[in-house]
């Protein structure tokens, strides 16, 4: 089964910055995170970036990597389907990306962030290393805690490519800051880019 991570254990002044879906694109988006000099984990669904693949190549080249959140974005997904309907959503992903972006994901985020023994077996199965949830999220413009109030070293961050993008990763800044962790690429720190 893959481990599923929430966050890493490290002393070391780092976060990670990961982003999803891929609905809402925009210029703006790519400009920030080049402006700030972010890496970050984009764990895209299929059915929301197929209309302009390219559009994520930008992030790719500014050092941020694609990983997998199945083809639909089903919620549900480890509730309602079978272990062979999971794995066919995951490895679905797994080909499109490496024919997308020239590169097989090793991380997956389920969408929702619920996650099952049997989707643990059918990441594993698809060849990645890891499930990825969060602990803190940027939202509607402000930081969410699930514990404490304020970052700590190796938080995940949650985002997503919506239209408050600017405000959310705005907040993540602050709070990057305020923290004084510096912003590495999830999947280098863990040795699976």
């Amino acid at each position: 089964m893959a481990p599923v991570l929430t966050r890493v254990l490290t002393k070391q002044p780092v976060v990670f910055l990961t982003i999803d879906d891929g609905v809402t694109k925009t210029p703006q988006m790519a400009q920030l995170l080049d402006e700030y000099d972010y890496p970050a984990s984009l764990f895209l669904t299929r059915n929301f970036v197929q209309n302009d693949p390219g559009f994520f190549k930008q992030f790719e080249a500014q050092g941020s990597l694609v990983e997998n959140h199945t083809i639909s974005h089903n919620v549900n997904m480890s509730r309602q389907l079978s272990y062979g309907q999971q794995l066919a959503e995951i490895t679905g992903m797994q080909d499109y990306a490496q024919q997308q972006f020239g590169r097989r994901p090793t991380l997956f985020r389920p969408p929702g962030g619920d996650y099952s023994n049997a989707m643990r077996q059918a990441v594993a199965a698809a060849g990645m290393k890891a499930i990825v949830t969060w602990e803190a999220k940027a939202n509607r413009g402000q930081m969410d805690y699930q514990y404490g109030n304020s970052l700590r070293p190796g938080d995940i961050v949650l985002m997503h490519f919506r239209p408050e993008f600017a405000a959310d990763l705005a907040a993540f800044r602050e709070a990057q800051l305020s923290a004084g962790l510096d912003v590495v690429l999830l999947e280098k720190f863990l040795g699976v880019a």
